[in-house]
């Protein structure tokens, strides 16, 4: 399945004077659906905007590739270092743009590379390319021949702990690295300080499509529209204790609980919403279309996502929470790790202190009785604050410095 025609380049940007030939290496790429795969389409569009001469090397999706006017997207990455080195030299760039940490290791490959973090990618490296491909290794053919799981969780067992040693040896060797978030860059600092003078923060954008949109009239009487959009694979973004928080307010109050998201703990999830007596006002929809999260989004009266903060794991910027801005919701967050940059309190959302089912229930209870309200422009007229056009400008500032002549 295409994503072809859900975007569309910007043509009222202005191109600048001095462009680059980029080769954006993004192993989280669209159809897939998350952060850091929004993250890198939009980047990837606005370079292209502006002028750069954008390559997107990404993995193959079952699913088929997104469509990019003005930056072919080539799905052959490996993500292995010893095969994806070879693009080096089959592919010249001026510039290498990695958006995973992961990728720090073409740092001793060559000296023009710009490297995008975003938290989980250097707390706990999950892309592992130094994973040994243990079936491949001389005298151990016979493996082959075992259960293909088996060799999986060999290969992996081995590749985890190397690549996180290589992530360790080479992310401080990168000459510029990016953060979406001040809180992202301090926790960066604190496991890598041989990063220091090597940092900037460029925060993040949300897409004009969002910006654009209709804004929903909110019509009241009913009941009140909550939703969550997010991987139910994570346990630290809380959505159990919402659902907690909200059983303690079913007989005072009526609303409608939508939770957008597809992962691993969709199953229970859903069956504590039947413990709790809420499974008349809460739905699952798993994963939907473009035009489908913003129908939810866009008709919500607010937005929860209220993450918790763990070693290996931070909600590194929240680019949902602009996105429902964007259409005029506003947000519930937790006042923590790089959320706090996301959301201006009483303009474009809330906050709980901690994620608790107390201070969760506490403050969605303030939203529901009336006791603060927010208004719709006021929520996109934040979220206009953050363009993609700003962070590559941003990026393109970077390329400046680290670009080698073709």
């Amino acid at each position: 399945m295409s994503v072809a025609g859900r975007f569309h380049s910007r043509p009222d940007l202005t191109p600048l004077s001095q462009t680059f030939t980029v080769g954006l290496i993004a192993p989280e790429f669209p159809p897939d659906i998350g952060g850091v795969e929004t993250y890198s389409f939009e980047l990837a569009r606005a370079l292209a905007a502006l002028g750069h001469r954008v390559t997107v090397f990404t993995i193959a999706h079952r699913a088929g590739e997104a469509e990019l006017s003005g930056a072919p997207i080539l799905p052959i990455l490996r993500q292995r270092r010893r095969l994806d080195r070879q693009l080096l030299q089959t592919h010249p760039m001026q510039v290498w743009h990695a958006t995973n940490a992961a990728y720090s290791w073409l740092a001793e490959e060559t000296a023009s590379v710009v490297l995008s973090v975003h938290g989980n990618d250097f707390l706990q490296p999950y892309v592992e390319v130094a994973r040994p491909d243990i079936d491949r290794l001389p005298l151990l053919w016979r493996l082959r021949g075992r259960p293909h799981t088996w060799i999986a969780a060999l290969d992996a067992r081995i590749g985890e702990p190397r690549t996180q040693r290589l992530v360790a040896r080479t992310l401080p060797r990168v000459p510029c690295v990016v953060t979406n978030s001040r809180y992202t860059e301090a926790v960066l600092l604190e496991k890598y300080p041989g990063c220091r003078g090597h940092t900037s923060v460029a925060l993040v954008g949300v897409g004009d499509h969002f910006l654009r949109a209709p804004l929903t009239p909110r019509a009241g009487g009913g009941p009140a529209r909550l939703v969550t959009v997010c991987r139910l694979a994570e346990r630290r973004k809380n959505v159990d204790l919402v659902l907690r928080a909200l059983a303690e307010l079913k007989d005072r109050h009526r609303f409608t609980y939508t939770i957008v998201g597809e992962g691993a703990t969709r199953g229970a999830l859903e069956r504590l919403a039947g413990e709790l007596g809420l499974g008349e006002c809460v739905h699952f929809t798993g994963r939907v279309s473009q035009a489908d999260l913003m129908g939810h989004l866009g008709s919500a009266d607010l937005f929860i996502l209220t993450s918790s903060t763990l070693p290996s794991s931070h909600e590194g910027f929240g680019i949902a929470y602009l996105e429902a801005n964007a259409l005029g919701t506003p947000v519930l967050a937790a006042r923590l790790a790089g959320a706090v940059e996301a959301v201006e309190e009483g303009v474009s959302g809330m906050f709980v202190d901690e994620p608790t089912v107390p201070q969760i229930r506490a403050a969605i209870e303030r939203f529901l009785s009336g006791e603060v309200t927010f208004a719709a422009d006021r929520c996109r007229e934040f979220a206009s604050r953050f363009t993609w056009e700003r962070v590559a400008r941003h990026f393109t500032d970077c390329y400046a410095r680290v670009a080698a002549p073709l």
